[in-house]
């Protein structure tokens, strides 16, 4: 009988033995991949050793995304007009009562999906929609079979757009009449012949979506578009924002993991709490500076962190609507100049939470549970985009 895993780099080995009863041992296993903000490399770090592990090159400085089942990355291209997508080497297969975690390298899948300027990327159930905005063009892939069978949707003008796969449904932005250069007005749906189905919905300064349970939320200049699935396709209702919030919207939103919410932008200094089953369920939080990156807790639900531009993260619990914790990570990041300089990233990698410095050129590791400071890795340039792949199971 092969071994079926084996890593000297985390310093550890399970094997499977020729003969007797093989043994099931609980672990728990992550990496984070993380893009330079100028080079064309994507960086891979093993937690358990600390150290950088992989490094890939790409054709050009990427955002990336990891697929919800954590076994690949897409590093987006937007000035390389390119997607590409690598394998975590991270498997974890649920059986219920208990999950089998299956570990080997990471790997750069073959092929990549060309097109002008992509830029969002969204998944729902494996299906990836990735929308190029100097084509007006959704190409829809899928995650165990990246690169082939893609699927397009023609939007019908280059725009600053979005897409979402629902079965045989796509979801897609309607650009603006007069102008596409501004954000879109609504989302309409594709059906399986590729014709329109139904009306369109208007979503005016379309920007920002975010999935959680079987919610996908879209937010617009009025509120969100709320999409659940039938055995009709998609179905969308609109939650308007409450008359108690002051002026604003949001165009970034992330969704929560076990309880279901939303948590958005509002205004520089701003986030807010979104609660899709009440219509009075949006609860503002002010911050001390204005807000750099945000990120939720898939393993600790309550919680979701903030960095802001004064070099702190603060811990903010979805349930209170209160900061019960605040930690100085770095020297400041402000938030005027370009809005694409470097400036910290924020993932959560099982009990750790991960923050970039870019100019100091290292990742911080904050502990979970005593949100403190556990330590640092260094990666080489400017680490600037980060996500973390992994999770706990039996290794057999």
């Amino acid at each position: 009988m092969r071994n079926l895993l084996l890593s000297t780099s985390a310093g550890w080995m399970i094997a499977a033995l020729a003969s007797g009863p093989v043994l099931a041992d609980e672990i728990s296993f992550w990496r984070a991949f993380v893009s330079d903000h100028g080079e064309a490399k994507v960086s891979v770090v093993d937690l358990d050793a600390g150290t950088v592990s992989h490094r890939f090159e790409t054709e050009g400085p990427a955002a990336l995304y990891a697929t919800g089942s954590g076994k690949a990355v897409f590093a987006v291209q937007g000035g390389a007009n390119v997607v590409q997508a690598f394998s975590s080497g991270i498997e974890i297969d649920d059986h219920g009562d208990h999950g089998d975690i299956e570990i080997s390298e990471p790997a750069a899948l073959p092929g990549s999906i060309a097109g002008e300027r992509p830029v969002h990327f969204v998944e729902h159930h494996g299906q990836i929609a990735l929308f190029f905005d100097g084509e007006g063009v959704a190409k829809i892939v899928r995650e165990n079979d990246f690169g082939a069978n893609v699927r397009e949707i023609d939007s019908g003008a280059p725009h600053h757009g979005v897409a979402a796969a629902y079965g045989d449904y796509v979801l897609i932005s309607e650009p603006h009449p007069e102008d596409p250069s501004n954000l879109p007005v609504g989302i309409y749906v594709v059906g399986p012949d590729g014709n329109r189905v139904g009306d369109l919905y208007e979503c005016p300064d379309l920007h920002g979506e975010a999935s959680s349970g079987n919610l996908l939320a879209i937010a617009c200049a009025s509120g969100l578009l709320l999409v659940t699935n039938s055995a009709n396709g998609p179905q969308i209702s609109h939650l308007p924002y409450a008359e108690s919030l002051p002026e604003g919207k949001s165009t970034t939103l992330l969704g929560g993991t076990s309880i279901q919410y939303f948590l958005g932008n509002y205004g520089a200094n701003r986030v807010v709490i979104i609660d899709p089953s009440d219509a009075d369920g949006f609860r503002l939080v002010d911050l001390p500076t204005r807000r750099v990156h945000f990120a939720t807790d898939p393993i600790r639900p309550q919680f979701a962190y903030i960095f802001t531009e004064d070099g702190n993260l603060h811990r903010l619990n979805i349930l209170s609507g209160n900061v019960t914790g605040t930690l100085a990570l770095t020297a400041p990041y402000s938030m005027d100049g370009h809005w694409s300089d470097p400036r910290p990233r924020v993932a959560v990698a099982g009990d750790e939470i991960l923050v970039t410095d870019p100019l100091e050129g290292k990742v911080l590791r904050i502990d979970a549970s005593s949100f403190e400071i556990a330590g640092e890795i260094a990666v080489e340039g400017v680490p600037y985009n980060i996500v973390a792949v992994g999770g706990s199971g039996h290794a057999h």
